[in-house]
């Protein structure tokens, strides 16, 4: 194989030291909301978790050690937060919205093992300052419907939510497209809304739009 060809990896999958694997596992399973993918052995002795599309390996009593910090980053902090400390998770610091740009809970398990779940967040500051001028239009009248109901739930005007959408779609993906500042959340209640409205036109249909015309 040439030097030069480009090494492919896949993924990255924690090993995390457990004093007691059935203890680990119904922690992460009924308190932290991971699916139990996999165990190994008679009585286990290692296994697999999973939350989303992040996996995690239990070792019983080796492979690592106690007070391991881990990272996952997830779509709506909050909601987590308040679903696992309903059931008993022992939450050690937060929700806080942190300065480097992310809303952060950490959680401690029984191994004494941390994970820190994020939600990236807007940069708020430094402050830009701006100035803001009228911008008249016409909107379709359900979608406009939609996009007061939508500006209320995210806590901003219309204008500023028209300049969030707007600003991300000068933003590129990896993947191809351009960036989309709504979470999955936000785009579970779109549906509503757009059921709320009556919107039953797709994506593309503001090409076919032809204003409807009042008699005089």
């Amino acid at each position: 194989m040439s030097n030069a060809a480009k090494i492919s990896a896949e993924c990255l999958t924690p090993i995390l030291y457990v004093r007691d694997f059935a203890e680990a596992m119904n922690y992460y399973t009924e308190k932290l909301l991971f699916d139990r993918l996999w165990e190994w052995g008679d009585p286990p002795t290692f296994g697999a978790v999973r939350l989303g599309k992040v996996e995690l390996f239990f070792c019983l009593g080796d492979q690592g050690h106690p007070g391991t910090w881990l990272s996952i980053f997830m779509d709506d902090v909050d909601d987590y937060f308040e679903r696992i400390t309903r059931l008993g998770a022992e939450v050690i610091h937060g929700p806080t919205d942190e300065p480097w740009g992310c809303r952060e809970v950490h959680v401690r398990d029984p191994n004494q093992h941390v994970i820190r779940f994020g939600q990236g967040i807007p940069m708020r500051e430094p402050k830009l300052e701006i100035e803001r001028v009228p911008f008249e239009t016409r909107i379709e009248k359900r979608l406009a419907a939609l996009m007061g109901d939508l500006a209320r739930h995210k806590n901003m005007t219309a204008g500023e939510m028209l300049e969030e959408v707007f600003l991300h779609t000068f933003e590129k993906v990896a993947r191809g497209g351009v960036a989309c500042p709504h979470t999955e959340k936000t785009l579970s209640y779109i549906q509503e809304l757009k059921e709320k409205h009556g919107i039953d036109y797709d994506t593309h249909a503001s090409y076919r739009f032809v204003e409807r015309t009042h008699p005089d």
